[in-house]
């Protein structure tokens, strides 16, 4: 289909930036209206408005629990991801201070780990970090082997966030318990989209944020199993169990929960639809643009993530083209927006400064249509024709 002819069907733009975040669902929208409104009285509160939205909150960490396969009270309501890996490494870390002060982490975890990590390390604790390979995986060996009698606490995320590999969280979780080591992690680009049981993957803790599936921003949470015990991380009141002081942002809550229940309704569907999307998109690419590269596990991957090398092409000048064309896709992670250094993540996985500059992330979801990836591989196309000619014109 000529680029001409595809972009007659379709509304543009063509979001292609799902793991950064996501629109919100119209019946998300719809769920937290009342509670801005009609509905708005504080959860804390004794009277019938406030009893009206606690009820609601409640709810919100019924469909959250059930997702996860654990209890209500292993809810803790958050402002999000980050605030959810900061509370649960910080939290444990410094609970477990007379076990000793060993951290395991990997070095493609999202910068609320590592930074966390990072301040710990400034305030007398080690850090060790667990080596991944080529394709972001990791060795089991290598996590076995850095286990020590003074390790207190493990983070390894549950799927990059930059190129899609999924680790091998059950495996990890299972050689913590019997070490005695906390073990979390960092599902925010799996929760809602994979299956998720915390008891079968001896989980203790692990991060979530609303806004990566279609709830709103500003909310997440964080599963505590029950007996893990933590240093409180926000004072000032008793909210949550005394575990996050603070009035509970009701109407975010209320959006986690309802998008938490649609997406696991249609999780296995969308699992599906969006990994015959994702090998379409990839064969169109393999097709259509010569010299380019998959990264990241093609066996073991999340169903949205296409992130690819594009030799002779730095993807920051490509990126304008694209939005020149309506189409919205990133060189990585939202987080990192801005920076001018190589992705930490690419780096971790051997890849040199100039293939990392060369990387292009676009992550699907639920509006993508095929319609829409074969008018991107075509823009993309000439897009890339065009500025390897001006490149190579440069040389002569």
């Amino acid at each position: 289909m000529s680029n001409k002819s595809a972009s007659s069907h379709l509304n543009l733009p063509i979001y292609l930036d799902y793991a950064a975040t996501s629109p919100v669902h119209p019946q998300v929208l719809e769920a937290m209206s009342p509670y801005f409104t009609e509905m708005y009285g504080n959860s804390a509160s004794l009277y019938s408005l406030g009893l009206q939205s606690r009820e609601a909150v409640d709810n919100a960490r019924s469909a959250v629990a059930k997702a996860l396969n654990a209890s209500s009270g292993e809810i803790v309501f958050t402002s999000g991801g980050t605030e959810s890996d900061n509370m649960a490494i910080r939290g444990a870390a410094q609970a477990k201070l007379s076990r000793g002060k060993h951290l395991l982490t990997t070095p493609i975890e999202h910068h609320a780990v590592l930074e966390t990590m990072e301040r710990l390390e400034h305030e007398g604790f080690e850090i060790e970090m667990i080596p991944v390979d080529c394709e972001g995986m990791i060795d089991l060996s290598e996590v076995e082997k850095r286990l020590r009698p003074d390790t207190t606490v493990v983070s390894v995320m549950h799927a990059n966030n930059e190129i899609g590999t999924i680790l091998p969280i059950s495996e990890i979780g299972a050689l913590c318990r019997a070490k005695g080591a906390i073990f979390h992690t960092d599902a925010v680009q799996t929760f809602g989209k994979i299956p998720i049981d915390v008891k079968a993957m001896s989980i203790d803790l692990l991060s979530i944020s609303a806004h990566k599936l279609q709830g709103p921003k500003g909310v997440g949470a964080l599963y505590v199993r029950r007996g893990v015990t933590m240093t409180r991380f926000q004072d000032g009141g008793e909210q949550e169990k005394g575990r996050r002081g603070g009035t509970l942002n009701v109407p975010g809550i209320v959006g986690l929960g309802r998008a938490t229940e649609l997406a696991i309704a249609n999780q296995l569907s969308e699992f599906e639809r969006l990994s015959i999307l994702r090998e379409y998109f990839f064969r169109r690419i393999s097709e259509d643009i010569s010299r380019t590269k998959v990264n990241g596990s093609r066996s073991s991957r999340l169903p949205m993530n296409v992130h690819v090398c594009i030799e002779g092409v730095h993807a920051e000048t490509l990126l304008l083209s694209l939005d020149m064309a309506g189409i919205c896709a990133s060189a990585g992670s939202a987080c990192s927006s801005g920076s001018e250094d190589p992705s930490h993540v690419l780096k971790a996985i051997g890849m040199s400064s100039d293939s990392a500059r060369s990387a292009l992330r676009m992550t699907i979801g639920a509006s993508t249509t095929q319609i829409q990836i074969d008018y991107v591989v075509d823009t993309l196309a000439k897009a890339v024709s065009d500025l390897r000619k001006m490149s190579a014109s440069c040389l002569t």
